[in-house]
């Protein structure tokens, strides 16, 4: 697939080939977001016909916003590294007035006791979605301005966390632990792969789990999700009541599932069935054949991403590795905790599926980000190729040429 149309800003000499996108990644991202598409529609219908409206409604809304999706991931795709790697302080400095913004009464919109969301007319901007991909930005920006000094002064280790902090408690203070914890265990992930020693590293780590279990313990809600976890048949009825469904859906699923849209706990006993727990009902109609059909996806999308990464680093531009690595370890990581919530290994987080469930803002975030990942690919192959390639590690490389 050449890009030469979709990339003016990256002309071929004469002569030359410009390289392919990585169709690996394409074909796993688009298997993933069919299936998704398919699974939303079988998961919705009896919502659609609880509400009264259409029985392809939500399915109708989730084609409207990956459209819009793959649209704006070519406007990123377009964009050179060079200006996200500029433009890096202004990405968290927009995160915290998002963030912040949707605390304002009459600008945040609260939803089943927590104000995520942000009242744009055609949809509703849930704010924690582009907050996770600006803050990695600025997080790959800052490992390469200050490498050297996060790595050896504590000082320096220290700073870049604060906004991240601030970022954090924003989050919290809607709240969205889920999203908390993807962000801060991203984060880490960037800082050890860029050097840090092991003692900040260790030391970041029990701060951070400190803090996250001391939150659990003093918010009523949350004690509640985790004794729910810990043992969901206590009260299968009450508080373990999504969970015990959830396990039942995966149950009933057994090797081959029991035929796609067959699933009986999306028949209102399993809430949240095309959003947060699509996971379930996608176990429950295609059973464990199908499950592992959508872990090997997301591993395929989760090492494409490291391997962009390690191509950006061996061609010399240190910030679309880091980028990359960010971008991968965060939809990985968040398509594991959810599995792991459907599944009862972890108490129930609010996360959506990537590319699956339903919902407007993931799914807009997430293909900018495939996007960004696409683009960091094809400057690396540029480099590697010895073909024109823009970004800052470009023109460092010019600099010392001349």
């Amino acid at each position: 697939m050449n890009l030469a149309a979709l990339l003016p800003d990256m002309p071929a000499r004469r002569g030359e080939r410009l390289p392919a996108l990585d169709l690996v990644l394409i074909s796993a991202v688009t298997a993933l977001f069919s299936l998704g598409l398919v699974m939303v529609t079988s998961a919705s219908m009896p919502v659609a016909e609880r509400l009264g409206v259409s029985t392809f409604y939500f399915v109708v809304r989730q084609t409207v916003y990956l459209s819009i999706g793959l649209v704006l991931g070519l406007a990123v795709l377009r964009v050179r590294l060079a200006i996200w790697e500029r433009g890096s302080l202004a990405c968290i400095l927009l995160a915290v007035v998002l963030l912040l913004a949707v605390l304002l009464p009459g600008i945040g919109v609260e939803v089943n006791g927590s104000t995520r969301w942000i009242n744009m007319g055609v949809f509703r901007l849930q704010v924690s979605e582009p907050a996770k991909l600006l803050a990695l930005i600025y997080m790959a920006g800052y490992l390469v301005r200050h490498g050297e000094e996060v790595r050896e002064t504590g000082a320096g280790f220290l700073k870049p966390l604060a906004l991240l902090l601030l970022v954090a408690v924003l989050l919290l203070v809607e709240p969205d632990f889920g999203a908390t914890v993807v962000l801060v265990s991203t984060v880490l992930v960037m800082l050890f792969i860029a050097g840090v020693s092991l003692w900040k590293f260790a030391a970041l780590i029990g701060a951070a789990g400190a803090a996250f279990a001391t939150l659990a313990v003093t918010s009523p809600y949350r004690l509640q999700r985790l004794t729910a976890f810990v043992d969901p048949w206590n009260d299968p009825f009450n508080t373990d009541f999504q969970l015990t469904q959830s396990l039942i859906a995966i149950g009933r699923g057994e090797w081959f599932g029991v035929g796609l849209g067959a699933s009986i706990q999306k028949l209102f006993y399993l809430p949240e069935a095309h959003t947060d727990f699509v996971f379930a009902v996608l176990a429950e109609e295609l059973g464990l054949f199908g499950i592992l059909v959508l872990l090997g996806l997301y591993a395929l999308v989760v090492s494409r991403a490291w391997l962009i990464a390690g191509r950006a680093a061996r061609s010399g531009n240190p910030f679309a590795a880091y980028l990359a690595y960010g971008i991968g370890t965060w939809l990985g990581m968040q398509a594991l905790i959810n599995i792991a919530v459907n599944t009862g290994l972890l108490p129930t987080k609010g996360l959506t599926l990537p590319l699956m469930s339903y919902g407007g803002s993931s799914l807009l975030i997430t293909c900018m980000a495939i996007a960004l990942l696409l683009r960091i690919d094809y400057e690396s192959r540029c480099t590697v190729n010895s073909l024109p390639a823009s970004g800052a590690a470009a023109a460092r490389r010019r600099r010392r040429s001349t």
